[in-house]
This record gives C-alpha cells, structure tokens and sequence, in this order.
C-alpha cells in the first residue's frame, strides 16, 4: 500500500472527512515519526510495532559492475519491530478468499 492508497481508504472509510484533510493528517503523522527518528528517539505505536534507528559500521563491499572493492561507510537504518497485536494479526490462519466467498 502506498500513501496515497492509505489516504484514499481512510476517507472512504471516513465519508465526514476530505480527502485533503485526511492527507494532512497522514503526512503529519509520518513526518512526525521521521522527525522522532531522526532526533534518535524511539517511536512506539502500541499493537502496531516500534521504530527505531541503529547504527551500522562501515563495511568493505564490491561494486556490482566493476568488481572492485570499495568501502560502504558508517550509516543509520530505521529499525521496526512489529507489535503483539501485529503479530498476531499477521500470523491467523490463511484463509481461502474463495471459502469466504461461499459463507456470505
């Protein structure tokens, strides 16, 4: 799902709500959780998961074209950590879209 999907599914959920208003919220939100991290603070979302940054060494790699060694430099990666409650909507039985057909 990308932004603009997420946006569109909250305001169709949302019929009180604009498109546009719905689209502010949402980027507020995301880039309050950049701004958090890039502070280096921890962003907890309860049930849904926590993000993070680390810290990565500098490592030796190869380019992929020329086969010569070069030197990735230190770097910080976001890290997330899926929430019970995501976990545990993640990992419910699979079931048969076309079995859910037949019920309803």
């Amino acid at each position: 799902m990308i932004r603009s999907e997420l946006v569109a599914r909250i305001a169709k959920q949302n019929l009180h709500l604009y498109a546009k208003g719905v689209e502010a919220v949402v980027d507020a939100i995301l880039d309050r959780i950049a701004l958090a991290l890039a502070d280096g603070d921890r962003v907890e979302l309860r049930d849904f998961g926590t993000f993070s940054v680390r810290d990565r060494n500098p490592r030796a790699a190869r380019n992929p074209r020329t086969g010569k060694q070069v030197t990735v430099p230190a770097r910080v990666h976001v890290y997330f950590k899926p929430g019970k409650g995501m976990q545990a909507r993640l990992n419910l039985e699979k079931v048969d879209p076309e079995e859910v057909a037949e019920r309803i």
